[in-house]
């Protein structure tokens, strides 16, 4: 999928919009599955918890908080594996890198949190391959939640395992979502230029878990749910209401999550 040009212009975005293409034409089914799976944990009371690490966590951040999203989606971001943008000195990438490969790690990020088996857990890696993500996936799966992946394919199918278990995200994941990104995550080539450029992992998995999030909204309405979303707060007018409105998502968030770190009074 890497475009070699020498002087087009926004070859990127011609990029971009194949793969956009490819995770319609390829994924509709998978994300539907992945979307009723999600819909059920929320009218069961229950959570979609989201993990990822590095730029994977991108995603998690985009998917909840934010105006127009769905209560009953569940980050869960560790600022070791996220707050990397020193990158030297202190929180750099070499400290980044070290902890993502850190087989244990992972279970530990989940002994802080209740899991339930109504629960959902949708993880977003590039790779797959590294031991923070397959330990996040292999405790969901112990503690009896399903397990939704969204990655490359191609770049997990390409490479070994660095967990122990000899298995990578895509082989234990209940449903993958393929975010049709090439191998090296980058998708074009420059006349000139030895190295490829133009990642496109974050557009991929910010445009599959709106996705995801939008379908989970119809099949709450067609399951007679009313979905909870957040409004926005800096559009003009009713400013009163969209307070008053974000004032009632809180309290849901807070109720739905009690169970959770941080998630209501005394926790």
């Amino acid at each position: 999928m890497l475009v070699d040009t020498q002087i087009t212009r926004f070859a990127y975005l011609r990029a971009a919009r194949r793969i956009l293409a490819a995770i319609e034409s390829t994924q509709a089914e998978v994300l539907q599955r992945a979307a009723e799976l999600m819909a059920r944990s929320i009218v069961n009371e229950g959570l979609v918890h989201m993990f990822g690490a590095g730029h994977s966590a991108l995603p998690v951040a985009e998917a909840y908080p934010k105006c127009g999203n769905v209560v009953g989606f569940h980050p869960m971001v560790e600022l070791a594996l996220s707050c990397f943008t020193n990158v030297v000195d202190a929180n750099g990438i070499r400290q980044f890198t070290f902890l993502e490969r850190v087989e244990g790690y992972g279970e530990a990020i989940l002994q802080s949190y209740v899991l339930e088996p109504r629960d959902t857990m949708l993880i977003f890696s590039q790779s797959g391959i590294n031991s923070v993500v397959i330990d996040v996936a292999l405790g969901a799966r112990r503690r009896g939640l399903p397990v939704v992946a969204v990655m490359s394919v191609a770049q997990a199918s390409a490479l070994p395992s660095r967990h122990s278990s000899g298995r990578r995200l895509h082989e234990i994941a209940d449903i993958v979502i393929d975010n049709c990104v090439p191998f090296g995550d980058t998708t074009v080539r420059l006349s000139g230029v030895e190295e490829p450029l133009g990642p496109a992992s974050t557009l991929a998995a910010i445009a599959i878990v709106n996705t995801l999030i939008v379908e989970v909204a119809r099949h709450l309405v067609a399951a007679g749910r009313r979905p909870l979303i957040n409004p926005t707060l800096n559009a003009p007018g009713a400013v009163d209401e969209s307070e008053e409105r974000m004032a009632q998502v809180l309290d849901e968030y807070r109720r739905r999550t009690r169970r959770c770190p941080r998630g209501g009074d005394g926790q």
